[in-house]
C-alpha cells in the first residue's frame, strides 16, 4: 500500500534583509526549486512550519512571491498546503481570508483554537490527522485557557498538547506541526529568541512523543531532536554567517499504514552562497584565495600592515562583500570583551534590560520591576507583530 508522501519546509522569511541586501531574488530562486520538487515528487501535502514572512508587515514583493508560490502548489499542482504562523509573522495578517482559502486546499492556522482541531487527510491506508499549532506567547495561551499558571513556553505547549491528546484518535496517524524551540536544538544568530521570564524559552521534546511525526519550524539548521520523527526542516536560505556551514534543504517523508516514517533531505541550491573566507589582501586580489564571485562574503584579512581602501578594491572582484574585518586586529581584543559579546547575543530582551539596569544602577533589578519590564516588552512585541 502506497504511503502518504509529505514535503516539510519552513522559515522562508520572505522580505528578509541581510546586511542591507534584500533577499527576495535569492528567495524566489530556491522557492522555484521547492515548486519543481512538488512537480517531481508529487507529495500528498506540503507543510510550511511558520515564519513565512520575516516581519509582521512584509513588503509588496514578498507578498507577491508567497502568493505566486502558494498558487503554483495549491492550484497548479493541486497539492494541499498546511501552514502556521511563526514568531516573525503577524497572525492577523497571515490568517486573513483563511476560511476562503480552504476551498483551494490552503490551510493556514494562526489561532490557538484552530490548533485543537485536526486537519484530516485520507490516503489508501486511512486517515492522517494534522495538528497545526501556530506560534503563541505564553500569556496568550494563559488567557485562552484562563490559567494564570501558564507563564513559560513549555507550560503553554504542555497545555495545548494535553487538550489535543484528550480528543486524539489513536487509530489515525497523527502529525504535529509547530513553531517552537525544543531543548537540544542547535541555534544560530538568525533566529529571534523567544520571550521568557523566570525560566527558559525551551520546550521539552518528550511532550510530543504521542505524535507519529513532528514537523517543526523556528531553528534554521535542518536537524532531528532526540529521535528521527522530531525534525526541523531548517530555513530555505542562509540568513547569517553563523549558518555558513549549513546545507539548506527541505524534508521529504513518507508515513505508511503502520506509522513507520522514512525521511529524506532534498538539498536546496542558492543563487548566491554565503561564505566566510580568510587570507591575505594580495592573495584575494590575485584570486588565489577564491575566484571572482557574486557570493555573499565575510572576508577576514590576515594582513598586519595598513591597506589603502581595501573594500573598494576587493569589491571589483567580490561585489557582495557583506562584512570585512582584520582578523589579527580582532583577535588582539580582550577575551573578556569577546565573551561578553557572545553572551549578549544569546540573551533575551528581558535579560539585556536587566544587565543594562545593573550596569547603570550598580544593583540587581527588583523582582516587581522585572515583572513590569516583562509586561512592557511583551506589549511592544505584540504590537509589533500586529502592525
Amino acid at each position: 500500500m502506497k504511503p502518504m508522501k509529505i514535503l516539510h519546509t519552513g522559515d522562508w522569511h520572505l522580505g528578509k534583509i541581510v546586511h542591507g541586501i534584500h533577499m527576495t531574488e535569492d528567495q524566489k530562486y530556491v522557492i522555484d526549486q521547492i515548486i519543481q520538487c512538488v512537480e517531481k515528487e508529487q507529495p500528498d501535502v506540503v507543510i510550511i512550519a511558520g515564519d513565512l514572512y520575516d516581519r509582521s508587515v512584509p513588503p509588496k514583493d514578498a507578498v507577491e512571491l508567497l502568493n505566486d508560490a502558494l498558487t503554483a502548489i495549491c492550484v497548479q499542482q493541486n497539492t494541499p498546503v498546511l501552514a502556521i504562523s511563526g514568531n516573525h509573522d503577524s497572525a492577523d495578517r497571515l490568517g486573513f481570508g483563511a476560511s476562503l482559502f480552504r476551498g483551494q486546499q490552503l490551510y493556514i492556522h494562526t489561532e490557538i483554537g484552530q490548533a485543537l482541531t485536526p486537519i484530516t487527510l485520507e490516503d489508501g491506508a486511512g486517515a492522517i490527522d494534522f495538528y497545526a499549532v501556530p506560534y503563541t506567547e505564553p500569556e496568550e495561551v494563559a488567557a485562552f485557557f484562563e490559567d494564570d499558571h501558564i507563564d513559560t513556553h513549555h507550560k503553554a505547549m504542555e497545555r495545548m498538547v494535553q487538550e489535543i491528546e484528550a480528543t486524539m484518535n489513536t487509530n489515525h496517524r497523527n502529525i504535529f506541526i509547530g513553531h517552537t524551540f525544543l531543548r537540544g536544538g542547535e541555534e544560530t544568530e538568525s533566529e529571534e529568541r523567544l520571550t521568557v521570564i523566570g525560566g527558559t524559552p525551551y520546550v521539552e521534546a518528550e511532550l510530543l512523543d504521542s505524535f507519529d511525526y513532528v514537523a517543526l519550524g523556528h531553528l534554521h539548521q535542518a536537524q532531528k531532536i532526540t529521535s528521527p520523527h522530531l525534525r526541523y526542516s531548517g530555513s530555505i536560505l542562509k540568513y547569517s554567517f553563523s549558518e555558513a556551514n549549513h546545507q539548506k534543504s527541505i524534508t521529504l517523508l513518507e508515513i505508511d499504514e503502520h506509522q513507520k516514517v522514512e525521511c529524506e533531505k532534498i538539498p536546496l541550491h542558492p543563487r548566491r552562497d554565503m561564505r566566510i573566507v580568510e587570507g591575505y589582501f594580495n592573495d584575494f586580489i590575485e584570486e588565489r584565495v577564491i575566484r571572482k564571485t557574486e557570493d555573499y562574503l565575510h572576508i577576514q584579512l590576515l594582513d598586519d600592515g595598513q591597506i589603502n581602501d581595501p573594500v573598494s578594491r576587493l569589491r571589483e572582484l567580490f561585489p557582495n562583500i557583506l562584512r570585512l574585518e582584520r582578523k589579527n586586529f580582532f583577535t588582539q581584543q580582550s577575551l573578556t570583551d569577546i565573551q561578553q559579546m557572545k553572551e549578549r547575543q544569546t540573551m533575551t530582551h528581558e535579560e539585556l534590560f536587566a544587565a543594562f539596569y545593573k550596569e547603570i544602577k550598580g544593583e540587581e533589578m527588583p523582582k516587581e520591576r522585572e515583572r513590569y519590564v516583562y509586561k512592557w516588552i511583551q506589549s511592544l512585541m505584540k504590537e509589533e507583530r500586529n502592525h
